[in-house]
C-alpha cells in the first residue's frame, strides 16, 4: 500500500510556530550578554551528542538500518541522544526514514528532491505528511517497546527539563547556545542530508534516485554526506566507500567493535 500525495497539502502550523520560536531564539546568540566560549563549546559537544551519536550513530546507522548491534543499555542511550535532538520521536523518525528508503524521490517520498531543494530541506514539515500513516508499516520491531513508546511521546517534556538543567549549570547562555543555537544547526546539518545530498556532489552508483555523495555535507553531518553509497547499500555500517571518504560514525562503530559493544556489523567492501 502507497499514501497517495496532494498539491494541497494543509500547513502545520504547530510545526510552523515551533521552528519559528527556535530560529528566533537562535538569534540571541548575537546578543552580547548571552554569548561566552563555554556556551559554544557547550553547543559543539552536544552537537555531537545529539546530532552525531544520536541522529546518526543511533537513530539511523544502528536503529532504521540496523547496520550493528549493541546491548540494550547502549541502543537505549544513543536513542535518548537523539530524542534530545528534537527531530520528533524515535518511532515516527525511524519509521518515516525507512518509508523515504522505499520510495526514495518518488510522488509518495514525504521529502521528494524532485519537489525543490526547498521542500526536500525544509518545506515538507510545514505541510501534513501522508506518509505518517504508514509509520506503523515500518516499525513493527520498535513500536511496543515502552522505552521507544517513552521518549516517541515525551521528547518535548524532555527537552524542556534538559533546557531546565542547563540553565542551573549556565544560565542564559547555556540554554541560547545549547538549546536553540545547537537545535537548529543540528536540524540544518540533518536536512541537507535530505536536500543538498540529493541534488550536490557526485553519484558512484545507480541507486534508482537522484542520491549524490557530497563531500562537504559528509563533515557537517560526522559522514552522512556519502548519500549516494548509503542508497545503494543502505545496511552498511559504513558510508564512506573509499578511504578518502571520511566517516567520522564509522570510525565510531570501528571503536565500539573494537571494545565489544558493537557487534554483527553489517559491511559492503569496496576497492579504493
Amino acid at each position: 500500500m502507497t499514501v497517495a500525495t496532494s498539491k494541497k497539502l494543509n500547513f502545520d502550523w504547530a510545526v510552523i510556530v515551533f521552528m519559528a520560536i527556535l530560529h528566533a531564539g537562535a538569534l540571541l546568540a548575537f546578543v552580547p550578554s548571552l554569548f561566552s566560549w563555554s556556551a559554544v563549546g557547550l553547543a559543539i559537544f552536544l552537537h555531537w551528542v545529539t546530532g552525531g551519536l544520536g541522529i546518526t550513530l543511533g537513530w539511523h546507522r544502528l536503529v532504521s538500518h540496523r547496520s550493528f548491534q549493541t546491548p540494550k543499555w547502549l541502543e537505549y542511550f544513543l536513542v535518548f541522544c537523539g530524542t534530545l535532538s528534537m527531530q520528533g520521536g524515535p518511532i515516527w523518525w525511524v519509521g518515516l526514514h525507512r518509508h523515504h528508503h522505499f520510495y526514495s524521490d518518488q510522488a509518495v517520498d514525504h521529502h521528494d528532491s524532485n519537489k525543490g531543494f526547498w521542500w526536500s530541506h525544509m518545506g515538507w514539515m510545514f505541510r501534513e505528511v501522508p506518509a505518517e500513516t504508514e509509520v506503523p508499516r515500518f516499525t513493527k520491531d520498535i513500536a511496543d517497546d515502552p522505552i521507544y513508546k517513552f521518549m516517541d511521546d515525551y521528547f518535548l517534556p524532555i527537552q524542556l527539563g534538559f533546557a531546565v538543567i542547563l540553565y542551573l549549570i549556565g544560565g542564559l547562555p547555556f540554554v541560547v547556545w545549547g538549546i536553540f543555537v545547537r537545535l537548529v544547526v543540528v536540524f540544518h546539518c540533518t536536512w541537507l542530508v535530505n536536500s543538498a545530498t540529493h541534488k550536490f556532489g557526485y553519484r558512484t552508483y545507480d541507486a534508482g534516485d537522484r542520491s549524490t555523495n557530497c563531500w562537504w555535507v559528509a563533515l557537517l553531518t560526522y559522514g552522512e554526506g556519502w548519500h549516494n553509497n548509503h542508497h545503494a547499500y543502505q545496511f552498511s555500517a559504513r558510508h564512506g566507500m573509499r578511504w578518502w571518504e571520511i566517516d567520522l560514525t564509522w570510525m565510531t562503530i570501528q571503536f565500539l567493535q573494537a571494545v565489544g559493544l558493537a557487534t554483527k556489523v553489517k559491511l559492503v567492501e569496496k576497492e579504493g
